[in-house]
């Protein structure tokens, strides 16, 4: 690999999406990818998305609170050449900030 694409998100809701579609749409190999929280304290990012504000279930209230210590981090190990549509991809998810490597 010759560059490594580092993206922090609010959201776990936005990292995963970002996920799904550098796998789906990009064609990007699921093992050149990896989520964590950006600090050293767990955390479902900044911001509560998606099924940290939902149950998922009709009629199910949510039960208990998310960790919202901090920004969840996506790296993607990818070509040079694939690069810029990495971090375009990135960007349309709602990366808050990037940089390559």
């Amino acid at each position: 690999m010759d560059r490594t694409i580092v993206a922090q998100f609010e959201t776990r809701r936005e990292a995963e999406l970002a996920v799904e579609h550098l796998v789906q749409e990009y064609g990007i190999e699921r093992t050149d990818v990896f989520i964590r929280a950006r600090g050293e304290a767990n955390s479902s990012g900044a911001k509560a998305a998606g099924a940290d504000v939902e149950s998922g279930h009709p009629g199910v209230a949510k039960k208990g609170t998310p960790e919202l210590g901090g920004r969840i981090e996506v790296s993607v190990d990818c070509r040079d050449d694939r690069s810029g549509s990495v971090q375009s991809a990135l960007q349309e998810a709602g990366a808050k900030s990037l940089q390559a490597r």
